[in-house]
């Protein structure tokens, strides 16, 4: 029998992503009541929060009156904190503060997927000490709930579009992305579908991917708007029959191409004010974009045209709030991100290499003095701790057998793996795939072979437990029966 791996260090507990984004949960939480509210926003979003806790959930109010300005969900939400913390300061900033852990766990999912754990955890950090996400989160107003929820929404949608076949769409992402159009219309009104639909499309488009553009419509998915999205707005035209025109033409139309609403600023307002509100995160704007010239690649793309995209938006109507631009604060973060990580913040593939930050200094003090420098290290990286204890005589053989080999050769060897990157060929495998993980594998850890089996055509990914890099000499008859299994399934 294999031993018990051994309890995970502080160190490692806190890389878990429940962790990390629970800490963002509970810095959220702790700083939501720290001071009153502020006239006249966040009193007065509060106040028709307040009145529909004792009066019509279906209505918004403000003294009394239909305050059709906005839609409800932010006063849903912070009608059900005050059910249970009362009508305070912090139950009146739930919604916003939800609506940041929402951008920032989609942004932290999205960066692990295609960028690895380093940069992930980066933009978290990023996120958690960006002044513009942080008073955003703690003040009463739409924005940052619907700069959440859009969020979510374009990455489930780039998350429906990455297969490996290009024309095809995973559908259960198509319905999540058009669900979260839908609560955050619900959130702001129309720019809940309108900005997604202005990231995702056009980047499809130069992409050549208009088959997946199409796919993403599926009556499926915009049954789930409908559904979540319509009740609401059907209801109130049918008890007010002036809704529509006043909560669509103006609040909408008319608000954004006439100049004669308040708080006008000129067209460079947000390119001044994004930077500016994001210090010291922006000091590596220069840095990320160059790499987005560089690199070429699909997902830095993808953010930089989502930033314009939105920043462009916003600008070209007179009227203007900072809050306007925080649909545009995940990918903007993400680029800063990418930029503060480094070359290997770009990919799960040269985060989790076959050696780690400490693994590479310690290759390159090894190259000098020989690879006993470095041997502990590298066994540490191929069995995990409770295989290591209990089996030395297996480990002893094979760190005899890496000092034997050449310390020049094995550092060519991992910088050749380290750049390698056949991920764009993998659709074309054509035979039947098994991949097979380790759970415990921190140089490929079971996210990198997720990715590989979601590219290859029919693959099967499987895991083993209590199994690290070199999960055949770990647990060899498992191993051996998931290969036994899928090659008889072959016959």
């Amino acid at each position: 029998m294999p031993a018990e791996s051994a309890a995970p260090t502080l160190p490692q507990r806190l890389r878990s992503p429940a962790v990390q984004l629970a800490l963002l949960a509970l810095w959220l939480l702790a700083t939501m009541g720290w001071r009153p509210l502020l006239l006249p926003d966040e009193g007065r979003y509060a106040n028709v929060a307040r009145e529909m806790l004792r009066g019509d959930l279906a209505v918004p109010t403000l003294d009394g009156l239909p305050f059709f300005h906005k839609p409800p969900l932010l006063y849903w939400l912070d009608v059900a904190a005050m059910h249970v913390a009362g009508v305070t300061p912090l139950a009146a900033r739930f919604a916003p503060a939800l609506g940041a852990w929402i951008m920032a766990a989609a942004l932290y999912a999205a960066m692990r997927r295609w960028h690895g754990a380093r940069a992930a955890g980066i933009a978290l950090l990023l996120c958690a000490s960006c002044p513009l996400f942080f008073l955003s989160a703690q003040y009463v107003n739409h924005d940052m709930l619907v700069g959440g929820l859009i969020a979510a929404a374009v990455f489930a949608f780039v998350r429906a579009v990455d297969t490996a076949e290009p024309a095809r769409v995973e559908l259960r992402w198509v319905v999540a992305g058009w669900v979260g159009c839908a609560l955050a219309m619900l959130a702001k009104g129309l720019i809940g579908f309108v900005l997604p639909a202005l990231v995702i499309g056009p980047w499809l488009l130069a992409r050549g991917r208009w088959r997946q553009l199409l796919r993403l419509l599926h009556p499926l998915g915009l049954l789930a708007f409908a559904l979540v999205a319509a009740p609401w707005f059907v209801a109130m035209q049918a008890r007010y029959p002036a809704f529509n025109d006043y909560f669509f033409m103006e609040q909408h139309f008319r608000r954004y191409a006439l100049a004669s609403f308040n708080n006008v600023h000129p067209f460079w307002f947000f390119i001044v004010v994004l930077p500016l509100a994001t210090l010291p995160w922006s000091a590596w704007l220069p840095a990320a974009l160059r790499r987005v010239g560089a690199e070429h690649r699909a997902m830095p793309g993808l953010y930089a045209w989502w930033v314009v995209a939105v920043v462009g938006f916003f600008s070209l109507p007179s009227s203007k709030l900072v809050g306007y631009v925080l649909p545009a604060l995940a990918p903007w973060c993400a680029l800063l991100a990418l930029a503060v990580a480094g070359p290997r913040g770009a990919d799960p593939r040269t985060e989790h290499g076959p050696l780690g930050r400490g693994a590479r200094a310690a290759l390159a003090i090894g190259v000098l003095v020989g690879l006993a420098a470095i041997a502990d290290t590298v066994m540490e990286r191929y069995f995990h701790a409770g295989f290591r204890a209990a089996h030395p005589e297996s480990v002893a053989a094979f760190r005899a057998t890496l000092l034997r080999g050449s310390a020049a050769g094995y550092a060519a060897t991992c910088q050749a793996v380290r750049a390698v990157d056949w991920t764009d060929r993998l659709a074309r495998i054509a035979c039947p795939t098994l991949v097979i993980a380790g759970a415990l594998d921190a140089g490929a850890p079971v996210a990198m072979s997720q990715a590989i089996a979601e590219r290859i055509p029919g693959a099967r990914l499987e895991v083993l437990a209590e199994a690290s890099h070199l999960s055949v000499v770990e647990q060899p008859a498992a191993f051996a029966a998931l290969l036994d299994g899928f090659l008889s399934g072959l016959s």
